[in-house]
């Protein structure tokens, strides 16, 4: 089992960066592959960014591909997502997610992955 707990979430101006962090529990955090989704309002929760275990393999969502980075410090159980030049329909909630395989995680939709309990992301226009 792991648990995670993200944080970095706010309000920006559009053309502006934040970095999301999201803290893991457990001692297996370096066997996950680790993913962020987000969800608007209205909207179905979909893909952002996925890494492998390792950090070697990363996969975005086109929306966001040159924009957001996703990266991961297994000593620290950590995973980000700096996003850069955000834009006001880059606004959700968004989610970490935890699963051993990262191709569920970036073509599967996660079914059954660990998720933590959500940051908020506002970009005004």
């Amino acid at each position: 089992q792991v648990q995670l707990a993200e944080s970095g979430g706010g309000l920006v101006q559009a053309g502006g960066s934040l970095r999301l962090s999201c803290a893991a529990s457990g001692r297996t955090f370096s066997s996950y592959a680790m993913g962020w989704f987000r969800q608007a309002p209205g909207k179905e929760r979909e893909f952002v960014a996925a890494i492998n275990w390792s950090g070697r393999n990363t996969y975005y969502d086109d929306s966001v591909k040159g924009r957001f980075t996703i990266s991961r410090d297994n000593a620290k159980n950590t995973v980000y997502l700096q996003m850069n030049s955000l834009k006001p329909e880059d606004t959700a909630v968004y989610y970490c997610a935890a699963e051993m395989s990262v191709s569920q995680i970036y073509d599967l939709g996660c079914p059954r992955c660990h998720w933590g309990q959500g940051t908020q992301v506002t970009v005004s226009s």
